[in-house]
Parts: C-alpha cells; structure tokens; sequence
C-alpha cells in the first residue's frame, strides 16, 4: 500500500480544514473592534459573528449538489476560491454590510469544506487508517484555530486596523489550497459512480495496487444493490444512519464549543481578566484543543470511535459541571483551567470523531447527501447558538449557560452508550450493511 499518497492527497484535502478553523477563530481577535467600529448593538453584533455561521449552514447544506456533480475534487477548488475572496474583502470591507456578505462567502467555504473533504479523505483512505486519515481533517480544523488565536495576539498591536489585517492573512493559505489541489486525484469511488472505470482504476493503483480489483468489484457490486433501491437520503434503509448522524452533529454543537471558540476573550474577561490576558488565554485554548486533537487522531485506529466518545463525555459532564458551578458562586480562580480542560475532553472525543464517524456511515449512493445532513445539523446549531450566546450570557448568566450546555452532554453519553456503534477497521462498505436497514 502506497500510503504516501494517499498521506499527501489527505494532507492537502486537508488544508481545506485548516482554513475551515481559521475562518471560525480568528473574528474572535476583531469582534470588540467591529462591535466599537460600527456601533453595532447586542443583536447587531450577534449577526456579525454568526454570519459565516449562516453561510455555512447553506454551503453545507447544498454541499452535496456539487460534490456529486463536479467531484470531489473540482468542488474543493471553488471552496478554495471562495477562502481567498472572502479574506480579502473581509478585511477591506468599507462598511457593516459589505463586511457581512463576505464573511457570508467564507461561510459558504466552510459549510462545503465541511462536507466535501472528509467525505473525499474517506473514500481513498485504507480501513485501517481511515479514522486516522479522516481526522487530520479535525486536526487541522485545531491547528487553524491555533494559528488564528496565534496570529490575533500578535497582530492586535500593531494600530487601529489591526482587525483588517487579522482577517487578510487568510488569503495566503487559501492561495496554497487552491493551487496544490491540482495534484489531487478525484475520489476513485465518485469517478466509479460516473461509469469512469479506467480512471478510478488508476488512482486505486496509487493507493494499493495488490487490492484494485477488489476495491473496484465490491464497490461496482454496492453501487449496482443502491440504484435498485433508489437513493433518496430519506428511504426507509436509511433511518438509523440519518439518525445517528443527526444526534451526533447536535451534541457536538450543544457542548457549547463554538461559543466558547468565538467567544473566549470575552469568557475570560467576564472572569476578571483584561483585554491581553483574555487574548492569551484564547491562544491557551488553541493549543489545548491541538495537543489533544494530535492525541486522537493517533489513537482512533486502535481504541476506536465509541471508546473516545465515552471517556469524552464524561469529561465535558464534570468541567461544564464545574464552570457552572464557579458562576454560581463567583469563584473563578479554576475557570481557565476548567476551560482548558474542557477543550481537551472535546478535542479527544467530538472534534476528532465527528467528520470520521459521518464519513463513515453513509452507503456511496447517498454518502454526500448524508455528508450534508450532518454537516448542516451541526452549522445550523453553530449558527444558533453564536448568535444567542452574548444575549443567552446576558439574560440567564454564566452559570445557567454553562449548566445547559452540561445537561446536554448527559443525554450525549446516553446517546454514545445506547445508540452508538462501532465503525473502527471496517471498509465502508462493511459499515453500510452493518448501519443499513434492509
């Protein structure tokens, strides 16, 4: 087995990831800056940090569209594109408007990326190194986040339009993607359903020549049982995966991750630190939330989906429990700590299996369509719970927030403990007849 390519091909398809994080984190640096610039109000300034939110709600929604009629891979180029406008003209935007369409745009990126490049990395990877080669999709999600809390502390600085500059750095990276996309390969099983069976052949024998025949018949034989079944997202055979696929995207959001991403100087500051401090300990959180997605993405292959996802949950149970409890009773010297922990229990769990775990679980016919589902379900939330957090904070208090989002990771361990099953070493097509109803 070639792994070098496919370790290339994934690193790459990858950096899509890496923007996708960046693109989250870094109005985070700018956020009180705009807010000031524009004199936007509570609602006002809620819809600016979850503008991309709702363009990525879009762009995963209708992610699937291109991805199965361009491919993967010409998909992942106008994602690119779509990175590279957005960060500039983010960064130049002249007023609140123009500054909300394109982060609008970048959104869209986001949405698609996070639809398309797992789902492209799932279907050229091994079995026994898929989650690994899916998660690196997650871990450069972190890293990007990292770089973004990173570049925010050391740009705030530097005068008045430190925010423009914060926002326009993204235009390198996107410049990257796009242009090592042309030595990616399009996905050998979307090339199979095209009738393209010379093609998918040539990049099987990239990833594994020894198997090629192999790969092709079982997957010529799979698409062959689902177009006599139809491929709508919503056949009966289907319900257990949507469902799975479904509560999975919405515990990931109900931890309260993205508020906490988007939101942590000022979480910090409501603990009594200034404005530098804040800004720092957000960088903490950034490389907590790299370290231990590292940690994941070696382990996922061996120890598996569920076991990360029960260790995880109980994490986030007792640090939400904790944070709570430190508002309740104005105690916050433990408050950066719990956080960091926190990040760490959801790094090693959620945010490293959920891109592989949707991935996975999809039968070819209507993997993008279930790629989409879940990917939406969990933007959908991210938007939501963005756009309400400075008012939910304002009107409930820190320790009311904090104890919802604790609740929801109890029902999630009953989720992981009851419902969820165990995908680690399988071929994607074993995962199918073992999560599909016939």
């Amino acid at each position: 087995m070639n792994n070098r390519n496919v370790f290339f091909w994934s690193v790459v398809v990858a950096l899509g990831g890496l923007l996708f994080g960046f693109d989250t984190a870094v109005i985070s640096g700018a956020e009180t800056s705009i807010q000031k610039l524009w004199q936007l109000d509570a609602y006002e300034h809620g819809l600016t940090m979850s503008i991309a939110l709702i363009g990525t709600v879009l762009g995963a929604v209708f992610g699937s569209i291109p991805s199965d009629r361009l491919g993967r891979r010409g998909t992942l180029s106008w994602i690119a594109v779509l990175y590279l406008v957005s960060a500039v003209g983010a960064a130049l935007a002249p007023g609140w408007v123009p500054f909300l369409v394109f982060r609008f745009l970048g959104g869209l990126g986001v949405g698609a990326s996070s639809v398309t490049a797992p789902l492209y990395i799932s279907e050229v990877s091994p079995p026994a190194s898929r989650g690994r080669m899916v998660g690196m999709f997650q871990f450069n999600v972190v890293f990007g986040i990292l770089l973004a809390y990173l570049s925010n502390y050391l740009l705030q600085g530097i005068g008045p339009d430190a925010w423009r500059w914060m926002l326009g750095v993204q235009a390198v990276p996107s410049v990257a993607f796009l242009l090592l996309l042309f030595r990616v390969p399009e996905s050998p099983r979307w090339l199979l359903r095209q009738g393209r069976t010379s093609e998918a052949r040539v990049v099987f024998d990239k990833i594994d020549p020894s198997t090629t025949e192999q790969n092709v018949a079982n997957i010529l034989v799979a698409n062959a049982a689902e177009q006599g079944s139809g491929e709508s997202l919503w056949a009966p055979q289907y319900r257990r995966p949507v469902l799975l696929a479904v509560l999975f995207a919405m515990f990931n959001q109900l931890a309260g991750i993205n508020a906490i991403i988007y939101y942590a100087p000022r979480i910090f500051e409501m603990t009594g630190r200034g404005p530098d401090a804040a800004l720092l300990s957000s960088a903490g959180i950034g490389l907590v939330n790299f370290c231990f997605t590292l940690l994941a993405v070696n382990i996922i292959d061996k120890f598996g989906r569920r076991k990360l996802m029960l260790v995880g949950s109980v994490g986030l149970i007792v640090t939400l429990g904790l944070v709570a409890w430190s508002f309740y009773t104005q105690q916050f010297a433990l408050v950066p700590v719990l956080l960091f922990g926190y990040i760490a229990f959801f790094a090693f769990s959620q945010g490293a299996v959920i891109w592989v775990f949707i991935s996975e679980i999809f039968p070819s016919a209507v993997r993008a369509k279930g790629q989409a589902l879940g990917s939406s379900t969990h933007w959908v939330l991210a938007a939501a719970i963005t756009f309400i957090f400075p008012a939910l904070t304002e009107k409930l208090g820190g320790g009311n927030t904090f104890a919802f989002f604790c609740g929801m990771m109890v029902l999630q361990l009953l989720y992981v403990w009851r419902m969820m099953p165990e995908t680690k070493g399988k071929t994607l097509e074993e995962a199918d007849k073992v999560l599909v109803l016939h």
